[in-house]
């Protein structure tokens, strides 16, 4: 309840609540003034009425509390009305306890404007104001810091109050305004003699002779705190956080790993709070004493003040000396380093805090003090780019390039730089003293020489400031100066969560590493050596790559690595047995959920037992976790590991052997032809090992093998032995695939069909992968019916379900494909908003494969719009960054030429477009993709016509309908071709007869 400016009421959960009309909050406010305590009727009648009370007062009364009742606890009791509120819950109240406390800024915070502002007429509330402004101006002067500005309208307000026009005389002198001073003396002793007929009191008088003589003039800032010799770089958040902590709380204690720039960050803290400007900011280092009992002379040496005796009486008449220096005013006092001595600092904070009330402390340690009244302010590393094209402002960046600069001025951050700045970052996991160790050493090596020597960081970083203290010289003192504070029993929980480099919890951790391991967990946690995150209200613990390659060190000496290591993979090699199922049904993404948070943990167990060549756990891990692989579009992990677990060779099973041959084949299927003879090899291994029946991500896999290779006979035996399967998911499977087969032989009636049992299939199961898979399909094949507003919101479902998936391949697919629909109906507003978002989401993941594909999209959509200009420089782009990828392999060729002719017919450059679209002919002829040729078909038959061939462009659209089953009349240049040329006619020849007229309509051979 509020009486410090208007009126107001609020619920316990901070909610206001509306009380009602003027003599209602007239009501609440007199008895808030008696909180918990009765107030008479006949006191309230005359607080609230005065003089003229109503003809019927108690009643009237009566009247007012009920309306009262329904927005606050009032209840009659014999000693009249009660208000049931806790006198702590009345700002009045609670500024009288801080301003009796020294707290002296807490308590001024409480006021919002005049006290009782909305309530004045009531003939309580005009003196009950007075008194509680005469409170806060003795408060402000009591407070006494005030700035000039504060001090004047204060002094304008109220010019007949001595000890403000003081307090304002020695602000101004303190700013060398000493005139200004003295013109405020010359005001109030003229006011005083006309308005009282009394002289300024003594105590004016001595501020006045001070300020003749030039006694009151600017002082200099006492600075106590440690030099900064380095500039302070990427904690603006922590600074706002900490300071509004201390605002609040008398102690705050930052806690973090060694490393994490807690002693720098309290430093700067201080350095930037008020009382630092008032010389009332000490800095007590603790990191040298090594004995409780040394703590209070530590900080008595930060006063500068010696002290001896009897050491019997040493450390209570210390802390007397302690108290009445930090006790003459406002103070905060930093204790830096407390974790070695965390039981004495605790000790001693509680009684420093109790003894002085005016007292902050800011402390830092790799543990809290636990202690009542302590606020927290965890300190971890600073933000370290994940991906991100642009990372100049990531805080870890910005701390590199700012000591790098100092020690070496050329060095810049740049396209021959940044990858490398970037992986020194993470792999430090952007803690401020590794960075300044990594900086440092660009005295004398390159910024890729460090980052190739990153694996022996604590080898490489050993280049600290020789007058740091001896533990933040290298990385491996802090870290030590950690590991030696551990009990035994932390030390070993610790080195053996070396094994888990993505973290784990709990259940991991008793699994792998040591029976019921919570309360050791926590105290590790508590020190700093593992950290605590929540991922879905569930816990999960972590280290720090650094203290995890240190662990890694000692579990490695303790002779015990070899059986965790051993642990950790069976582990995770049940994991993904337990999960891997799961990422095709409803539990699809708790199973990603799993896997993501997981991952790291995945490969470093598969690839530790590809080293050690652990033939069966390998094949289990991969077998488990592939499937996600491919989900989630890491298409490039997932070859290297197929490739790497293939190169065991015959000690594999050989259903997993024909499996992964088969996973390989098939991604190599994507971008390029395989060969029809051993993918016919690959699908028989499948089939004769029960491999069929054991995998059902081979439903899709060996039908779209064989689709791929050109061998449709083989392709349709496999779809049907997936349709005939047991498992739900390979049905669906086949009914996909199906539909790609359908489309090849023109039949899109049936293929439809197929699509839409596929995605019917895929929904019931729960499937959102092959849900949005199908989704684009669909989307694509309804398009050509020249419904783009169809296809637009079937891309729009796919697009959502594909996020929901977390998929990056499949969702920056069908953002692209949305786009450029919309650009096809001639939305190009729509268009360039969703190029836009699909830009945002590739600089959020950083997939630079992603970013490849999306200028091809960015081209098409400019083109679209008629911006050939920049549809140009777009293809250029898209060419260098293609070429350079391997993601595309044979349709960089493709796509580069379509590009090429639509761009050459937009200059009108048609024998160009025309070399250009022969070379797509060429690719997608050769590859027997009946769609893709189509496409290029009618892409020709616009070059033709534009030449002013219209018999070729006709027989080329004659073809093209006959190779897809229909024109794409979703697309506005075909519509266009149609209105010139009418409709093509039927044509009765094969696809295979029609394939060679194209190549023949673009002068390619036929053999």
């Amino acid at each position: 309840m509020a009486l410090l400016g208007p009126t107001t009421v609020e619920t316990e959960d901070g909610t206001p609540v509306d009380i009602g009309g003027a003599r209602v909050r007239m009501l609440v406010a007199r008895l808030a003034l008696d909180p918990g305590r009765p107030v008479p009727t006949t006191t309230l009648i005359d607080d609230l009425w005065g003089e003229q009370p109503p003809a019927d007062a108690v009643n009237a009364l009566q009247s007012l509390v009920s309306r009262l009742r329904k927005v606050c606890p009032v209840a009659l009791e014999p000693g009249g009305y009660r208000l049931g509120v806790a006198t702590e819950d009345v700002d009045v109240f609670r500024f009288e306890r801080l301003r009796g406390a020294g707290r002296l800024d807490e308590a001024l915070a409480l006021w919002r404007g005049d006290a009782l502002a909305d309530v004045r007429e009531a003939p309580f509330a005009a003196p009950t104001a007075a008194r509680l402004e005469e409170a806060r101006l003795s408060a402000q002067e009591d407070r006494g810091e005030l700035d000039v500005a504060a001090l004047t309208a204060m002094y304008e307000k109220h010019p007949l109050r001595e000890r403000l026009a003081g307090l304002l005389m020695r602000a101004l002198c303190a700013q060398g305004r000493q005139s200004d001073a003295l013109h405020v003396y010359a005001e109030v002793r003229g006011r005083l003699a006309d308005e009282l007929g009394v002289d300024p009191s003594q105590e004016l008088q001595d501020v006045h002779l001070a300020a003749v003589r030039g006694e009151l003039g600017p002082r200099a800032v006492v600075d106590r705190l440690p030099v900064r010799l380095t500039s302070f770089v990427g904690r603006d958040d922590e600074l706002a956080e900490i300071a509004g902590l201390l605002a609040g709380a008398r102690l705050v204690t930052l806690v973090g790993p060694g490393g994490a720039g807690k002693t720098r960050l309290a430093t700067e803290v201080a350095a930037r709070h008020p009382l630092h400007g008032k010389g009332r900011v000490w800095f007590a280092a603790l990191a040298g004493v090594r004995a409780a009992e040394d703590l209070a002379g530590a900080v008595l040496s930060a006063f500068e003040v010696t002290f001896a005796g009897d050491p019997r009486r040493r450390a209570s008449e210390g802390m007397n000396r302690i108290a009445e220096v930090l006790g003459a005013g406002e103070s905060l006092l930093v204790l830096d380093n407390c974790e070695h001595l965390i039981g004495a600092a605790a000790e001693f904070t509680t009684e420093l805090l109790r003894r002085v009330p005016n007292l902050r402390v800011l402390a830092t340690s790799r543990e809290p003090l636990a202690i009542d009244g302590e606020s927290l302010c965890p300190i971890g590393p600073l933000a370290v780019p994940n991906g991100q094209a642009d990372v100049s402002a990531f805080g870890a960046v910005r701390l590199f390039l700012d000591r790098a600069s100092a020690v070496k001025p050329a060095f810049r951050l740049d396209g021959s730089t940044v990858d490398d700045v970037k992986l020194i970052c993470r792999r430090l996991d952007g803690m401020p003293l590794a960075l300044e160790l990594a900086a440092a050493r660009l005295r004398s090596m390159t910024v890729r020489q460090i980052t190739q020597r990153l694996d022996d960081r604590f080898r490489l970083l050993t280049s600290g400031s020789r007058t740091a203290l001896p533990r933040q010289r290298t990385l491996r003192a802090v870290v030590e100066w950690s590991w030696d504070l551990l009990t035994e029993e932390e030390l070993l929980l610790a080195r053996r969560f070396a094994v888990f480099p993505a973290g784990a919890d709990l259940a991991a951790i008793e699994a792998v590493c040591l029976p019921d391991p919570f309360y050791v967990l926590t105290s590790l946690v508590e020190k700093s050596i593992v950290d605590v995150i929540e991922i879905e209200g569930e816990p999960r613990y972590r280290m720090l790559e650094t203290i995890r390659v240190y662990a890694d060190e000692q579990l490695e000496a303790s002779g015990e690595k070899r059986e965790v290591v051993g642990r950790f993979r069976h582990y995770y090699r049940e994991l993904t047995a337990r999960w891997e199922p799961l990422t095709r049904t409803a539990r699809q993404l708790e199973a990603i959920d799993v896997y993501e948070a997981e991952q790291d943990n995945v490969v470093a167990a598969l690839r530790g037992a590809i080293d050690d060549r652990e033939v069966e756990l390998a094949a289990d891990l991969l077998g488990g976790t592939f499937w996600y692989w491919l989900v989630k579009g890491d298409n490039e992990r997932a070859e290297m590991s197929v490739r790497d677990v293939l190169a065991l060779g015959d000690l594999l099973p050989a259903d997993r052997f024909a499996t992964f041959r088969a996973m390989q084949l098939i991604m190599a299927a994507v971008p390029g032809v395989t060969d029809a003879e051993e993918a016919a090899a690959v699908i028989e291994s499948c089939v004769s090992s029960g491999a069929v029946q054991k995998y059902p991500s081979l439903a899709i896999a060996l039908p779209m093998l064989a689709f791929l290779s050109q061998n449709t006979e083989l392709a349709r035996r496999e779809v049907k032995r997936a349709a005939a399967s047991e498992d739900p998911w390979a049905r669906a499977g086949a009914e996909w695939a199906h539909s790609f087969m359908l489309v090849d032989d023109g039949d899109l009636e049936g293929a439809e069909q197929a699509r839409d049992r596929a995605y019917d299939q895929f929904t019931a199961i729960g499937d959102r992968w092959g849900s949005a898979m199908t989704l684009g399909m669909k989307a694509a094949f309804v398009s050509h019916t020249g419904d783009n507003q169809a296809a637009i919101d079937l891309y729009q479902r796919g697009l959502e379900v594909a996020t929901e998936l977390r998929s990056q391949d499949d969702a920056i697919q069908q953002r692209w494909r949305l786009a450029v629909e919309y650009a096809r109906m001639g939305d190009h507003g729509a268009a360039a908003r969703e190029v836009v978002a699909a830009e945002q989401f590739v600089r959020d993941v950083g997939n630079d494969q992603l970013s490849t594909m999306l200028d091809y999209a960015k081209a098409e959509v400019a083109l679209r719009a008629g911006w050939t200009e920049e549809a140009r420089a777009l293809s250029i782009k898209f060419k260098e960054s293609a070429i350079a990828s391997s993601v595309l392999g044979t349709f960089v060729t493709e796509w580069v030429a379509m590009l090429d002719a639509r761009i050459a017919i937009a200059d009108g450059r048609f024998d160009d477009a025309e070399a250009s679209a022969a070379v797509a002919v060429q690719t997608t002829s050769e590859r027997g993709d009946m769609p893709d040729l189509s496409t290029v078909a009618e892409l020709l038959a616009q070059v033709r016509h534009r030449q002013g061939r219209d018999d070729a462009a006709r027989r080329l659209m004659e073809l093209a309908q006959l190779i897809r089953g229909r024109l794409d009349m979703g697309d506005p240049d075909v519509r266009h071709l149609v209105a010139e040329l009418g409709e093509p006619a039927p044509l009765t020849i094969t696809k295979a007869e029609a394939l060679q007229r194209v190549r023949e309509e673009a002068g390619l051979s036929t053999g």
